[in-house]
């Protein structure tokens, strides 16, 4: 036996039905109380609306196949236009199982254009070994060799056709040749040709969405499908709605943008009416401001005085300042001082500076804003004549590489050579600073929000970050963009940079002023609900003069009644054997034992019993049945099974 296929009603068209079946009539009778006359309409209703059964049957049958629509009472009745077009028969299929178990003929006839003429006749070109939920298997008669699977399509003249697939793509198959069991087909006739008939709708329904089954009946060895043209009142299938039947996630963006173009909803929507409240719309953004900097070398440090060269090498550079040509300087035991400005603009970028040498004939003194950091060839620390006599009747030179950063903080820095010459003579020094020139970047975020988002008056009502909507119309959308890469700075410095974002662009909904409205007076209210009781309404009520008067009241709420807390349902099962179909073959035949039970759930009528088919055994009688518990076990067990799946063209 296989699964039968419960029927699932479109809830909009339920909700359709319901609402144009509530016109009630209920003429007034004047010796009946309001009290009775709400209890005899509660029962007409429930009479109508009280199970699914009872809404497919009084409801949603009739209005699509356009029957009259009786109101609850059944004192009128009329015919809604739900469908545009209506048929008395969508589609009939007609089965001849074969002596191997197989469908030896399937024939299916159809109303293509809904005008009550069939007017196409197909018959299958193959035998059917197998059944699935959205195709079928043909297979050598009687065997599951040399099968092929063909996954039911629509032409361009909406003609039902097979095409061949693997079987990776048909879903929910199972057997029903001799291969797999005695008479399976014959056995179980009512569900093979509900899985048949329901593969071809499904492709039919694809493939037009318009097309609506309003229900289907088994005779004998056909089943016959009523159905209709829903949705819309034109010949062409390809109407923007019907992309809603695929991807309803869109009709909520489509929703918005058709509100935002429409002035009336966007005049009421934007009023403090709408809104219920005096409320502003405060834009700020929260931006990552980056910069790339490639100073040149002028800007790290520079000579702005004195001194008579700079001479750069690559990322090195050197300052001279003196005389250094031969008995350039004269005099006698005289003294010549010699200053050079050095400009620091940026210290951070000056990796090395050094008092590389000096010289001089006779003696020399080198200060940096003052401070003594080398003399010779004794030591001379006085800024007087040198300690010994002048002339000494050689050059000295000295090589100290005196390491000159802690004195080059940003702004001027004066560097004085003083050289003492008797008779004839010269002087020199220098100063090498090695700077980085590479590309560097400045970074920081620019929060311009924070002080609206501290305001507890705001509201974060849309934000794009990098493009991407995270908010909208105050709800998180729940998309998060990708961390973004840029290549930042110019062609000589290019940066590349990867970051969560760059920029959030946000908008917060503010109350601006609370008392632009009248807030709703909510005392009254409040007294009853303070001061009543279960048999007594007090009641606080302001009278013309503005003076308060209170009064109080018996009070008794009428008996509800009593309502079937839900709707019965019994748990039948019944033999059957695995007849499921994989692409290793038929199950059951790589099973210990194919043997096990079909379960069923059938609503229960208002006699209280349960209408078990043929061959099933009651498990659970007719109450409200509570299967959680099981069904949670089967999905934990088909996940677990699922996780332990590997999927791999590599041999294992």
């Amino acid at each position: 036996m296989l699964p039968q296929r419960s029927r699932c009603l479109s809830s909009a068209l339920i909700v359709t039905a319901t609402a144009l079946a509530l016109c009630v009539d209920l003429a007034p009778v004047r010796a009946q109380t309001m009290e009775d006359r709400a209890r005899a309409a509660a029962e007409a209703s429930r009479a109508k609306t009280g199970d699914s059964e009872a809404i497919q049957q009084n409801y949603v049958t009739p209005g699509l196949s356009g029957h009259p629509i009786s109101t609850v009472d059944n004192s009128k009745a009329f015919t809604p236009n739900i469908a545009c077009q209506k048929t008395a028969t969508l589609m009939e299929v007609l089965v001849q199982p074969g002596p191997t178990g197989d469908l030896s003929s399937v024939r299916i006839a159809r109303d293509t254009d809904f005008d009550g003429t069939v007017d196409s006749n197909t018959t299958l070109p193959v035998p059917v070994s197998g059944i699935c939920a959205n195709g079928v298997i043909s297979c050598q008669p009687g065997t599951w060799d040399q099968c092929h699977y063909l996954r039911w399509d629509v032409d361009g003249a909406r003609v039902l056709k097979l095409t061949e697939v693997n079987m990776q793509e048909l879903a929910g198959c199972y057997c029903i040749n001799g291969s797999c069991g005695a008479n399976l087909a014959w056995n179980n006739l009512p569900s093979v040709l509900g899985d048949l008939g329901g593969g071809m709708i499904g492709a039919l329904t694809t493939a037009d969405p318009r097309v609506g089954v309003v229900q289907a009946v088994i005779d004998g060895p056909m089943i016959r499908y009523v159905g209709a043209q829903s949705t819309a009142c034109a010949g062409e299938q390809s109407l923007p709605q019907t992309a809603y039947a695929a991807n309803p996630a869109t009709i909520a963006g489509d929703a918005f943008a058709a509100s935002n173009s429409n002035s009336i909803f966007q005049a009421l929507a934007a009023s403090p009416a709408g809104m219920g409240k005096a409320l502003e719309r405060r834009h700020c953004s929260i931006e990552r401001v980056v910069n790339v900097v490639k100073p040149g070398m002028d800007d790290i440090i520079s000579r702005t005085a004195g001194g008579y060269a700079t001479v750069r090498n690559g990322t090195g550079v050197d300052f001279y300042l003196g005389s250094p040509s031969d008995n350039s300087l004269g005099g006698n035991c005289t003294l010549h001082d010699f200053k050079m400005t050095l400009h620091v603009g940026d210290a951070s970028r000056i990796v090395n500076a050094r008092l590389v040498q000096y010289f001089a004939d006779d003696w020399a003194q080198v200060r940096i804003d003052g401070t003594l950091v080398g003399s010779g060839p004794s030591p001379w620390t006085s800024t007087g004549l040198p300690p010994g006599q002048c002339e000494l009747k050689k050059t000295f030179y000295a090589y100290p590489n005196l390491d000159l950063k802690p004195f080059l903080t940003p702004g001027d820095h004066e560097i004085w050579l003083r050289v003492a010459v008797a008779e004839g003579g010269e002087g020199m020094a220098q100063v090498h600073v090695d700077i980085d020139e590479g590309c560097r970047v400045m970074e920081q975020l620019v929060d311009n929000c924070s002080g609206i988002a501290a305001d507890s008056r705001c509201r974060l009502e849309t934000e794009l970050v990098d493009g991407v909507s995270t908010w909208l119309n105050g709800v998180n959308t729940g998309l998060k963009p990708v961390a973004q890469t840029r290549i930042l700075g110019s062609m000589a410095c290019p940066v590349t940079l990867t970051r969560d974002f760059f920029l959030r662009d946000r908008t917060y909904r503010c109350e601006i002023d609370n008392g632009t409205l009248p807030q709703p007076d909510l005392s009254r209210g409040a007294y009853i609900l303070d001061h009543s009781t279960e048999t007594m309404l007090a009641d606080r009520v302001r009278t013309a003069d503005g003076s308060v008067s209170e009064s109080t009241r018996a009070f008794a709420v009428p008996d509800r009644g009593s309502v079937p807390i839900c709707e019965p349902l019994c748990k039948t099962r019944k033999p059957s054997v695995n007849t499921g179909a994989a692409p290793a073959g038929v199950v059951g035949n790589q099973q210990n034992s194919p043997a096990s039970f079909d379960t069923f759930y059938h609503t229960c009528g208002s006699d209280n019993v349960c209408p078990a088919g043929a061959g099933e055994e009651i498990v659970s009688a007719c109450g409200c049945l509570d299967d959680f518990p099981e069904a949670v076990v089967m999905m934990q067990s088909v996940r677990l099974a699922g996780a332990d799946l590997v999927c791999t063209d590599a041999a294992r």
